[in-house]
Formats: C-alpha cells, sequence, structure tokens
C-alpha cells in the first residue's frame, strides 16, 4: 500500500495496567519496563515501529482513565493527544475491564483522529467464561477493532497491517453511535456551532472545563451565549453537567457491553484466584504480618550467608582475576609507577570495591521485582493507606516510597501518579530517607567488618529507622510546609499473575545496568579525582605519603565539624563529599584513601579506624543526609520550588548530624556506664 507521507506519527492511549507499555515494545522492539501495579509510565516514552519501511514514530503515553485529568501524568497525555495532532492513536484495552476502559474510548472518537481499537487479554476473559464479538464492536463504534494478547505477542503483525490500511484513510465520523439524548447532542452542535471547535471541546466545554475554556480566551458576548446554551437544559437534582455526561456515556457503554459480550459458563463467576488469594494477604489481621515476614525474607536472602557468599566469590574474581592480570600487563609494559598506581588503586581496587557488591544488589532488584510483576505491591499499598492516612499521606504514596528502596530518582519521578498536591510534594520530601540501593555497598561493608555478627540485623536496622524518621518528618510538618486537604486512597488493584522471565530480566537488568554504569563513569570519575587529589601535593609532585596530599589539606580543615559525631579522621569525611555525587563512591574513596588491596583489606582499617560507635554514627549520617546530585536535580524538577528544595537539603543535613551526634554521644555514655 502507498502512503501519502514518509513519515507518520501514532500515539498508544489506554487506562493504566492495560498492557500499554508491553504492546509498545512489542511494537517498536523497545524493552520499556512493564509493571504490574497502575502508573507505572509517567513519562512519554518514543520508539520507532519495527520492520517498517517508513518512519513512523510511535509515543507510549502515560496510562489515563478519561480526558478529564487530576494527576500530573494525566494531564500531559490528555495535552499530547490534543496539541500534537497525531496522525492516528492506537487504543489499547483490557478486556476484562471493558466498560470502565470504554469510557476513554468514547472521548477518543470525539477527536475527530483515527483510531484503532487494540482489545489485549481476551484470553484471559474466555477464561473466565465470557467471549467478546469484536466484530460487533468495531460495526458499533464505526472503527477497526483487533484482539490482541500484548504479552504473548499474539496478533500484533495484524494490528500492524490495519494500523497501515488506516494511516490514509479519511476519518469519518459514526453517525450510528448515539452517546448521548437528543437534548444535549443539540446542545453539543450549538456549542460547536458558536465557539468552532469539534466534538470532544464541545463536551468538555459544556462540562465547565476549565482547561478547554481558558484556551479559547472567549470574548464576554461568546461567554454570555454559550451560558444561555448550556443553562437550556434542566439539570436533574443532585447531578451536575459533567455527572449529567459521565451518566449518558456510561449508559451508552453498558448497552454496548450487553450486545458484544455473551457468557457461556457462568459458574466462572465465582470468586477468582486473585480473590481467594486476597482473602489471606489484604486479611484484616494477617495483611501486616504476611507483609513484614515478606521484607524479612528479602532481607535475609539478600544480606545473610547467600548473599556473601556470592558476594565474596565476586570479589575474588575482581582482584585474584582481573586485578592479578592487569598488574602483570602493567609490568610487562614497564608503565611508570604513578600510571600503575592510577589504574591498580583508582580503577581496579576503587570501582572494583563497588562493583564486588553487585551479586548482593542483583539479589535485592530480583525479589523485589518478583513481588511488584506479581501484582502483589498494589496490594502492600492498599495495606498501608491505613497507616499511611495518619500521616497525611495516601496508600498510593506506598508505591514511590517503596520504590524510594532501589533508587531515588525514578521514586520522586514516580510521585506523578499522585494527584493530590499535598500527597506528592510530602512524598518526595520523604523518600530521601527510604535508603536506596547504592548505599547497600557502605551498609556491607561496615558490617562486615566491625558488625559481623550482626550483619542482617544491622541493615535491616537502618532501613526501619529511615522508615521512622520518615513518619516523624511527615508528622512534623503534615500540617505546616504541606498543609491542604488529605489525599483519599482510590487504585485499581490488579490480578495476581505470574511474572514472565522476559519481563521480570528486563526489569533487573534494567536496575543492574544502571548501577554498573554509575560504577563505570560517575564513581570511576569520582574515584580517579580522589586517586589525584591523594596522589599529588599542592605543588603537584607525585608522592606516596597521602598524608601531605592535597586531599588531605582540604579533609583536614573540614573533619573537626565532624568531631562531635565521633569520625573526625579525614578520609572518612571526604568520603561523605563524594558521596553527594553517587553514594556508591563512598567505598571506592575509602578503598583509595585507605590504600587497601581489597576489601578484606579496607574491612581491616576500618577496625582499627571506627569504634563500634563511630562506625554506627557514620553509617546513621550516610543513612540521612543529603542524596546524590541526580536525585536532588529530580527534586528540583518534580517540586518546581527552589525554596522547597533547599528545605529538603538543609533538614537532610540538620537531622543526619542531629542523629549520628546523638547516637555516638549516647554510646560514649552508655559505654562509660557499663564499663
Amino acid at each position: 500500500m502507498e502512503l501519502d507521507k514518509s513519515n507518520y506519527k501514532l500515539v498508544l492511549i489506554g487506562n493504566p495496567n492495560s498492557g500499554k507499555t508491553t504492546l509498545f515494545n512489542q511494537l517498536t522492539g523497545s524493552n520499556q519496563y512493564v509493571g504490574n501495579w497502575p502508573g507505572v509510565t509517567v513519562e512519554k516514552k518514543e520508539g520507532l515501529l519495527k520492520n517498517s519501511h517508513i518512519s513512523v514514530k510511535i509515543v507510549d503515553l502515560p496510562g489515563i482513565y478519561s480526558l478529564s485529568p487530576y494527576s500530573p501524568e494525566e494531564v500531559l497525555t490528555r495535552n499530547y493527544i490534543i496539541e500534537e495532532n497525531p496522525d492516528l492513536i492506537i487504543n489499547i484495552l483490557d478486556s476484562t475491564n471493558l466498560e470502565r476502559n470504554l469510557y476513554l474510548t468514547t472521548q477518543l472518537l470525539e477527536l475527530n483522529i483515527k483510531t484503532v481499537l487494540a482489545l489485549n487479554m481476551t484470553d484471559i476473559l474466555e477464561k473466565k467464561g465470557r467471549i467478546l464479538n469484536f466484530k460487533i464492536l468495531s460495526k458499533k463504534l464505526g472503527i477497526p477493532v483487533i484482539q490482541i494478547s500484548a504479552s504473548k505477542n499474539k496478533n500484533i503483525n495484524d494490528l500492524i497491517k490495519v494500523i497501515f490500511l488506516n494511516l490514509n484513510k479519511k476519518n469519518t465520523e459514526n453517525e450510528d453511535m448515539k452517546i448521548f439524548s437528543l437534548e444535549i447532542k443539540n446542545i453539543l452542535d450549538k456549542i460547536s456551532d458558536l465557539l468552532e471547535v469539534n466534538k470532544f471541546e464541545a463536551t468538555k466545554i459544556f462540562e465547565d472545563d476549565f482547561m478547554t475554556i481558558k484556551k479559547l480566551n472567549l470574548s464576554e458576548r461568546k461567554k454570555n451565549n454559550l451560558n444561555l446554551i448550556k443553562n437550556s437544559i434542566v439539570l436533574p437534582e443532585f447531578m451536575d453537567r459533567e455527572i449529567l455526561i459521565a451518566d449518558q456515556r456510561y449508559k451508552f457503554i453498558c448497552n454496548l457491553c450487553k450486545s458484544c459480550i455473551w457468557n457461556f459458563n457462568s459458574k466462572k463467576f465465582n470468586i477468582s484466584f486473585s480473590d481467594k488469594i486476597d482473602k489471606i494477604l489484604t486479611g484484616k489481621y494477617t495483611a501486616i504480618p504476611i507483609f513484614i515476614v515478606f521484607i524479612l525474607i528479602i532481607f535475609y536472602v539478600t544480606f545473610g550467608p547467600a548473599g556473601n557468599y556470592l558476594k565474596n566469590l565476586f570479589e575474588v574474581v575482581i582482584n585474584d582475576n582481573v586485578g592479578y592480570y592487569v598488574k602483570y600487563l602493567l609490568n610487562y609494559f614497564h608503565a611508570s609507577v604513578w600510571t600503575k598506581s592510577l589504574i591498580l588503586d583508582a580503577v581496579i581496587k576503587g570501582v572494583g570495591s563497588v562493583i564486588s557488591f553487585l551479586p548482593q544488589v542483583l539479589l535485592l532488584y530480583t525479589l523485589l521485582s518478583f513481588l511488584e510483576d506479581t501484582g502483589y505491591m498494589a496490594r502492600a499499598a492498599y495495606i498501608m493507606d491505613k497507616l499511611l492516612k495518619k500521616i497525611g499521606l495516601s496508600g498510593k504514596a506506598f508505591i514511590p516510597l517503596l520504590m524510594g528502596f532501589g533508587c531515588s530518582v525514578p521514586a520522586v519521578l514516580g510521585t506523578r501518579i499522585l494527584e493530590n498536591k499535598k500527597d506528592r510534594q510530602m512524598t518526595i520530601f520523604l523518600i530521601p530517607f527510604m535508603s536506596c540501593s547504592a548505599k547497600i555497598p557502605v551498609y556491607l561493608l561496615f558490617a562486615s567488618s566491625i558488625f559481623k555478627n550482626y550483619q542482617t540485623f544491622l541493615i535491616f536496622s537502618l532501613y526501619i529507622f529511615g522508615v521512622i524518621l520518615a513518619i516523624f518528618t511527615a508528622y512534623l510538618f503534615k500540617d505546616t510546609l504541606f498543609y491542604g486537604e488529605n489525599p483519599t486512597f482510590i487504585m485499581e488493584i490488579p490480578s495476581y499473575k505470574l511474572p514472565s522471565f522476559k519481563n521480570l530480566w528486563i526489569h533487573i537488568w534494567e536496575r543492574t545496568k544502571d548501577f554498573v554504569e554509575r560504577a563505570g563513569t560517575v564513581i570511576l570519575v569520582a574515584t580517579i579525582l580522589i586517586w589525584f587529589l591523594q596522589s599529588f601535593n599542592i605543588k603537584f609532585n607525585y608522592i606516596s605519603d597521602s598524608s601531605k596530599s592535597i586531599i588531605s589539606v582540604i579533609g583536614n580543615f573540614i573533619s573537626p565539624v565532624f568531631t562531635i559525631c565521633g569520625f573526625n579522621d579525614w578520609r572518612a569525611v571526604v568520603s561523605l563529599l563524594t558521596g553527594l555525587i553517587a553514594k556508591e563512591s563512598i567505598v571506592s574513596t575509602m578503598s583509595v584513601l585507605y590504600n587497601t588491596d581489597n576489601i578484606q583489606d579496607l574491612s581491616n582499617m576500618l577496625t582499627n579506624s571506627f569504634s563500634i560507635y563511630s562506625a554506627l554514627s557514620y553509617l546513621i549520617f550516610i543513612l540521612l543526609y543529603t542524596p546524590c546530585v541526580a536525585a536532588v536535580s529530580a527534586i528540583q524538577k518534580e517540586f518546581k520550588n527552589t525554596k522547597l528544595t533547599l528545605i529538603s537539603i538543609v533538614y537532610q543535613i540538620f537531622i543526619a548530624f542531629l542523629f549520628s551526634s546523638l547516637v555516638f554521644q549516647f554510646g560514649i555514655l552508655f559505654s562509660k556506664i557499663f564499663k
């Protein structure tokens, strides 16, 4: 088929958790993460249709229930689809929730943009004892309808064929699709004629949609004429115009579903598998204990014997193999002393000290990803709603807070799923208290050297302490810095499903790749910088005694500030500074500054440099002080308020100094009393 243009722009739109991103991956060959909860996509993603001889750009927009947006990502979707005027809309529907999904479809059809309907999960619908006749649905809506299974790559090629067939077709309104009563239709036609707008805009104006009306910049005469038209209808009691429109849409949708969905086995309408499991996992008395057990299992597997064994094995590979052969090559080529020091001390030992913790980070990501993909994490948000309400948050805030245990940057961006401004801003403020995975190497380093018999307990306690301080902070600021109406919790709970290996691998790979990339870029640069400042004096002469280096001058100048916290060794203080670039670089910096050959040597050095109380104080400071620059940048981006960002930074530093010094001072007092 010959096409009019050489490039096209398509948008992929649908309800949250309808399989939108899975379909995007199938159409473009991308590897975007797919989650089993609503709101995974918070920014638009773009890709090119694979195996296409022309340029067809597909834009994956954040999930939206209707074109009446409430949260930032919903606003992004509506604005994009209205303002960018795409060549075609691919509207993906979850067949198991057809009534709810079709609400958005009826709005999209009013935009006068060519639309193709992709019915996803029809195989799951059939397992529930129902058959969807897509031909009747296509005829009633007046648009092409294709049955697909995005997760199983079923009928995707048929969908692509239909897309190409419809790219050049002229869009025509389906006169048989009568959504509104004759009275409302006449009013909408009058609004369209008066203001020269399309059907969708006329409907939104009738609903008193602020965004649409503001964009038109109406004159007073037109405003008066518009009000006369809108007020010509007598509204039923307790119903405004927006509810009236929604009511008529749903009446149309209900009749449509009755005509195209057939029930062939009424017995299958019994309690679903998900509902049976939820009786236990979200039960009144069992939900919290089960959640705690899951978290304890994750911590034990990651930081217990299994995790430590993998870490030690990986460390041997780096030090005894990579380090040995690199050293051999440097000697073979007669490299200079400072070149050997740069490569062996900065690159191999510095970056290697961070990479050696990769197996445990990988374990943590695998276990969390498994829980996310099964659908349990959406239940965890529901379980936590009652507790979070007490501190001024909704259960929905639990998801970005939980993401904070992985990385603060996507967690902050993930707050866009929160409709309430207070909920969103306070969640962003609290995310830095969630101990991100970048801190794991530091925790493990100190736990394995100074707290050998209590490793898992120590790390678990640090995580819990961060959560406790987040709760304290929320109580402190909920009616002052973040005053406003408390948010309500409305969230779709997805069905349980066994995670696909492909999706699980994509999720783990993306997170692990980020960890490795940071080690090979940000941490490498920071480590080389530290090596340079440690290896040269202020006259830029190469030295072997680091106490005379540039970095020691800087460190000795700053370190007295931390005396109250119990760690005034300039090497420990300088490591904190590099932690502002990336928290993992604390370990690599220590490896360089303490001039050790491997993690075991570094552990021995720390045992001699830190007491139990100063080590605990140091870990508390790392847990609480300012997050990395990437996280601070994301916080500023989402706050859009420099003052609030600065308050967040100053508060984190204050809290870190306060609790770090308290831990150390009380520890010293305790040891003197019970000496």
